[in-house]
C-alpha cells in the first residue's frame, strides 16, 4: 500500500493503519448491502444476536471477570469498576434490548414529508441510513450491543473500537452479534469490533477512514470524547460531561422531592444521567433543605454545600466554584441554595452541559417554563434524571447521549441514526 511507503510510522502502526484501511473499506460495502436489506432480514439478525447472547451468557461473564481482574488490578476507580462490571441481569438486559430494538418500526424508509409544488412535482422527504458509524469506547461493554443493534437497525454498518478495559467483553459479544448477522445472511463486515488495541486505531477513525467514515460517536471520559470533539474530520454524535441538575422548587412535595434526590443521585452513581448538582429554593430551604441534605449524608453520600447548606450540618464540606461545573461519576453532590427559578435558570446556564436538569415542582406554571427555558437536551419535571436513558425512552437501547444542536440530541436511537434524502416524482416538467 502507499500509506506504508510513504508514512513515517512505526512498523506496528503501520500494520494498524493497513488494518483500518481493510474495515473500513469493508464497512462501506456493507454498508450498502445493508441500506437495501428489508425489515425482516436485519429484524432476525438482531433477534438471533439477542438469542446468541443469552446461549453464551456463560462465556461473556467468564470474559468480563478477566477485564474486570484487571482493571482492578490497575486500580480502577469504584465508579469505573460498575460500569464495567457484567452479572447475569445485565446480560439478560442486553438481549432484551435487543429484543426492544427488533420489535421497533424500521427508522428507515419513513416519509418525513410529503408535498405538491404548484407545477405539479410531487416531492418526498424519506429517512436513509447515515452510512458507517464509527462508535468509540472504554469501559461500558453492553454498548458493543446496544451500538451494534441500533446501526444495524437502521440500515448502517459499524465499526467498534472498545477500550482496553473491555476488550474481552466486548469481544465475545461481537461473537453475538456476528452470529445473528450470519444468520440472516448478513455480511459480517456490517459489524466490525476493531481486533487491536493499538491507540493508533482510534487516530485513524478520527480521520474517517480514507472518507469511508460518515459519524462517530465517543462513549467514554471526558478525556476521550475532549479528544474526539477536538481531532474528528467527521461528525460527531456525543456529549463530553453531564453536569445534571436537580432543582427543588418552592412548591415541591418534600416526599417526592426526597424519592427524586435519592434515585437521581444514588441509584447508579457512575452514569451520565446522575445527579450532580442540588438546588434549592431560598423559600423552601427551611423546610425542604436539611431533610434532604440528611438524607444524601446518611445514605454514604458526600455533600459539598455553599453556606445555607453548611449550616444545616456539620457534616456537610464546602463547595468551591468548581464543583458546581463537576461531574462526580460517584457518591458526591454539590448543593447550592438559589434564590427562586430565576437563580436556578441561571445557575443551570453557567455551569451545566446541556445534558439533563430536573424540576420538583407542584406549581405547574414553574414547570412549564423550566422545561421551556432550560437548554438541555433532556429537561425533567418531576421525575429522577436517571431516566436520560433511550431505553426508558422507548428506544430499545442508546447509542449516546447527544448534547450538541445538529442533526440527533438526548438519547441517539435508530430513528437518529437515519439522514435523508428527497424523492422527487414528475411528469416531463422543465424548468423555465
Amino acid at each position: 500500500m502507499e500509506i506504508l511507503k510513504t508514512s513515517k510510522a512505526s512498523p506496528r502502526e503501520a500494520d494498524t493503519m493497513e488494518v483500518m484501511a481493510a474495515i473500513g473499506q469493508a464497512a462501506r460495502k456493507a454498508a450498502y448491502a445493508l441500506s437495501l436489506a428489508s425489515t425482516e432480514t436485519k429484524n432476525l439478525a438482531i433477534r438471533k444476536a439477542a438469542a446468541a447472547i443469552r446461549d453464551r451468557a456463560k462465556d461473556i461473564l467468564s470474559a468480563n471477570a478477566c477485564d474486570m481482574a484487571a482493571a482492578k488490578a490497575n486500580g480502577a476507580a469504584s465508579a469505573f469498576l460498575d460500569r464495567l462490571a457484567l452479572d447475569s441481569a445485565r446480560v439478560e438486559a442486553m438481549a432484551k434490548g435487543l429484543d426492544a430494538i427488533a420489535a421497533l418500526p424500521d427508522p428507515v424508509g419513513r416519509i418525513l414529508a410529503r408535498f405538491e409544488r404548484p407545477n405539479g412535482l410531487l416531492i418526498e422527504r424519506v429517512a436513509t441510513p447515515l452510512g458507517v458509524i464509527g462508535v468509540i469506547y472504554e469501559s461500558r461493554p453492553a454498548v458493543t450491543a446496544d451500538a451494534d443493534a441500533l446501526c444495524l437497525k437502521a440500515g448502517n454498518a459499524a465499526i467498534l473500537r472498545a477500550g482496553s478495559e473491555s476488550f474481552f467483553s466486548a469481544r465475545c459479544i461481537h461473537e453475538c452479534l456476528g452470529a445473528g448477522l450470519a444468520s440472516a445472511g448478513l455480511p459480517a463486515a456490517a459489524i466490525s469490533l476493531v481486533p487491536v488495541k493499538d491507540r493508533a486505531a482510534v487516530g485513524e477513525m478520527l480521520a474517517g477512514l480514507s472518507g469511508n467514515l460518515d459519524v462517530i460517536v465517543p462513549r467514554g471520559g471526558k478525556s476521550l470524547v475532549a479528544r474526539v470533539q477536538a481531532e474528528a474530520r467527521v461528525p460527531v454524535f456525543a456529549h463530553l460531561e453531564g453536569i445534571v441538575h436537580v432543582f427543588v422548587e418552592r412548591s415541591a412535595d418534600l416526599k417526592k422531592a426526597e424519592a427524586i434526590v435519592y434515585n437521581a443521585k444514588l441509584r447508579r452513581t457512575g452514569i451520565c444521567g446522575a445527579a450532580e448538582t442540588l438546588l434549592v429554593d431560598r423559600a423552601c430551604a427551611a423546610t425542604h433543605l436539611a431533610p434532604l441534605v440528611e438524607m444524601l449524608l446518611d445514605a454514604g453520600c458526600a455533600v459539598r454545600g455553599d453556606a445555607a447548606t453548611r449550616a444545616v450540618d456539620a457534616r456537610v464540606q464546602p463547595a468551591s466554584e468548581v464543583d458546581w461545573a463537576t461531574e462526580y461519576l460517584d457518591s458526591i453532590i454539590a448543593v447550592r441554595v438559589v434564590e427562586n427559578l430565576d437563580g436556578a435558570i441561571a445557575h443551570i446556564e453557567t455551569f451545566g452541559s446541556h445534558h439533563t436538569d430536573c424540576i420538583v415542582t407542584e406549581n405547574q406554571a414553574a414547570a412549564e417554563r423550566f422545561l421551556k427555558e432550560v437548554d438541555s437536551a433532556i429537561v425533567i419535571h418531576n421525575a429522577s434524571t436517571q431516566f436520560a436513558d433511550g431505553g426508558e425512552f422507548g428506544f430499545g437501547a442508546e447509542i449516546g447521549i447527544a448534547t450538541g444542536r445538529m442533526h440527533a440530541r438526548g438519547p441517539v436511537g435508530s430513528e437518529q441514526l437515519t439522514s435523508f434524502k428527497y424523492r422527487v416524482r414528475g411528469n416531463g416538467q422543465l424548468r423555465p
